[in-house]
């Protein structure tokens, strides 16, 4: 269940690069320009590749949490 502030919510962990990043922009694509994905993933290499992809694509990528494993990511969608 996503926090009160996302639309949806995609939990990553334990996926590996770029499966995530894939599964993120998939997740993205159903939903309405401005609408928000909670997105968790793994610390490390799915942290930096998933969060610059998805920031290349154009959308606003902020973290709300984080941890020494996982954090924690609210994704505004930037449309099509």
């Amino acid at each position: 269940m996503p926090f009160p502030e996302a639309d949806s919510s995609l939990d990553l962990r334990g996926t590996p690069c770029p499966v995530n990043f894939i599964r993120a922009r998939l997740a993205l694509e159903g939903l309405e320009p401005g609408a928000v994905l909670e997105l968790v993933l793994d610390r490390g290499e799915p942290e930096a590749m998933v969060l610059l992809g998805l920031e290349r694509e154009g959308h606003a990528v902020s973290v709300q949490e984080t941890t020494d494993d996982w954090l924690r990511l609210h994704v505004t969608c930037a449309g099509g």
